[in-house]
């Protein structure tokens, strides 16, 4: 194995990891813990907010489960067709995933600020899997890759969300509501401006990106 690879253990291991954490709400009760424990009776007895919520975990979860794979050139070469097989699954489950999401959005713990930040993080991982698609049914490869590099990374933010959510809680706020303010912002902004840097590394290098 070279080294340079060596940073996507665990790139794969938390986007696996995190990508069947929503298997837990199929076998425990989790109105008791975490974020649901957040939610008003209103809400989470709401059936529309409920199936939206579902939809998002259950297809957001498929979506970071299975998209880093895409960006394996090795893969990509030998298995073209599995390759397009799990590029298409994946635009339909960001697709569902960020429409609930964006509708879940306006219940966001933590008022205006979760509302604004978790809602604008739904619309541009819509728009940038849109654009994603789009892109690569009209044969632009290079363009392709740019937009789900800039994708995958927002489907990252369920990973990073996890791990700044616990950081600031334990060694910031010591409350969740804040956190979770700050959190809101802080799961996505970041992982874009790592995108903007892989793009550009790849740009001046000129090389497609390999694993």
């Amino acid at each position: 194995m070279k080294f340079k690879n060596l940073p996507w253990i665990p790139f794969a291991f938390f986007a696996i990891a995190v990508g069947l954490y929503p298997l837990l709400y199929l076998l425990i009760d989790m109105q008791s813990n975490g974020l649901l424990h957040s939610k008003p009776k209103a809400v989470l007895n709401n059936s529309i907010w409920s199936t939206a919520f579902y939809i998002h975990i259950a297809f957001g979860g498929l979506a970071l489960l299975i998209g880093w794979t895409q960006f394996s050139a090795r893969l990509r070469q030998r298995y073209l067709n599995s390759h397009r097989l799990v590029g298409k699954i994946y635009v339909i489950a960001v697709a569902l995933s960020s429409i609930a999401g964006l509708y879940i959005a306006f219940f966001a713990t933590g008022g205006i600020v979760c509302v604004l930040g978790f809602g604008l993080l739904a619309i541009i991982w819509l728009i940038s899997n849109i654009m994603g698609y789009l892109t690569i049914r009209r044969g632009h490869v290079p363009l392709h890759q740019k937009w789900m590099i800039f994708n995958y990374a927002l489907t990252f933010a369920a990973v990073t969300l996890r791990v700044w959510l616990s950081l600031l809680i334990i060694f910031v706020f010591h409350d969740f509501v804040p956190a979770y303010r700050v959190v809101s912002w802080l799961c996505w902004v970041p992982n874009l401006i790592i995108a903007l840097i892989i793009i550009t590394k790849r740009n001046n290098a000129a090389s497609p990106l390999t694993l």
